[in-house]
């Protein structure tokens, strides 16, 4: 399908910078199969689910994946992109263009990378110092949380920012990226949810730098997705698959956790235990074989998100339910918005 199928237009004044608070005080637009819209609030959102729903959370934990160092006199930004092992990592560096194989970028006194190679994609390969548990707790001191290039701030960030661009459930170290849709969680909210008996389970998918980065080809058929290391564990998929027998509803939240479960239910809708990566690529004409209900926020013009919750509920639809979103001054992006959408 041709790309530009999936833009719109929106004006820049609508991109949240922060998150609300509380969390659960966003807008909720519920988009109902038949295309009917009605707004609400996060906080809603138990009165919006059937007692017997299970919802599926991605339990990823942010690490402070963006570093500030200096190789010789110039300044240098890195962001993890992806792990590779213990001490290798894709990263995106600015000004990349400068650094040469085998470069130095330090970060801190005994905390610096070695360039090891750079594609052509803008990827750069590098090679820390430190591996493993040694790493973590270096990127946890002078790291700082990676969020997205339209949440604009200064170098080094807000303190504000490793607290809130985490969900309250964050477990699994690895992401890069927050799965946004699990943001607008509270205790409070899980509370009402268990007061209804709404079943939670949860799966880990480490989300990638790849989620920001712009589709640059005209048709979806050349998009190529970069692959993210998820994890469904045997007592999960079973508890699906209990419910699905028992016709409860599964409900994803973010598209993250959605996309994890495709790729680990067959043709018969049962699913089975995953680990290893997925490079899922859910357009429209996509048969969801898990999925009945999706809770996510407002995607990005043109973005593989948006193309996916287009597969889920029709083109037609979403960019109606974004015009309306956009009329009535829905925040959009990590920190905007939500809306729960099910599937016709």
């Amino acid at each position: 399908m041709k790309t530009e199928i999936f833009t719109f237009d929106m004006p820049e004044t609508l991109i949240a910078d922060k998150p609300a608070f509380p969390r659960d005080s966003s807008k909720l637009l519920h988009i109902r199969p038949n295309g009917q819209l009605s707004q609400y609030h996060v906080s809603d959102l138990d009165k919006l689910l059937r007692p017997d729903d299970v919802l599926v959370f991605n339990d990823t934990k942010v690490i402070p994946a963006r570093l500030y160092g200096i190789r010789g006199l110039a300044k240098i930004e890195l962001t993890l992109f992806k792990q590779i092992d213990s001490s290798h990592w894709e990263t995106l560096i600015k000004n990349s263009r400068r650094l040469k194989i085998n470069d130095s970028i330090s970060f801190a006194d005994n905390f610096y990378a070695t360039v090891v190679e750079k594609k052509d994609s803008g990827i750069v390969i590098v090679q820390f110092n430190k591996k493993g548990a040694d790493l973590m707790n270096a990127l946890n001191v002078v790291g700082t949380m990676p969020l997205p290039p339209y949440i604009k701030r200064l170098r080094g960030g807000k303190e504000s920012d490793k607290a809130d661009y985490q969900t309250i459930y964050a477990k699994a170290e690895g992401a890069v990226a927050a799965p946004t849709a699990g943001l607008h969680f509270t205790p409070e909210l899980f509370q009402r949810l268990d007061d209804k008996g709404i079943e939670r389970v949860f799966v880990t998918l480490h989300v990638g730098g790849g989620t920001f980065l712009p589709v640059k080809v005209d048709d979806t058929d050349n998009h190529k997705m970069h692959a993210e290391y998820g994890v469904l564990t045997p007592e999960t998929a079973n508890k699906i698959n209990l419910a699905k027998k028992q016709g409860r509803r599964i409900v994803t939240i973010g598209t993250t956790s959605l996309r994890l479960l495709e790729t680990a239910t067959d043709e018969t809708g049962t699913v089975h235990p995953f680990e290893g990566e997925t490079d899922i690529f859910i357009t429209p004409g996509y048969k969801f074989k898990a999925t009945d209900v999706m809770f996510t926020n407002f995607h990005l013009s043109g973005s593989t998100l948006f193309m996916l919750v287009c597969a889920f509920a029709g083109i037609e639809q979403m960019k109606n339910a974004y015009s309306y979103a956009i009329s009535n001054d829905y925040r959009f992006f990590s920190y905007g918005d939500a809306c729960l959408i099910e599937n016709k």
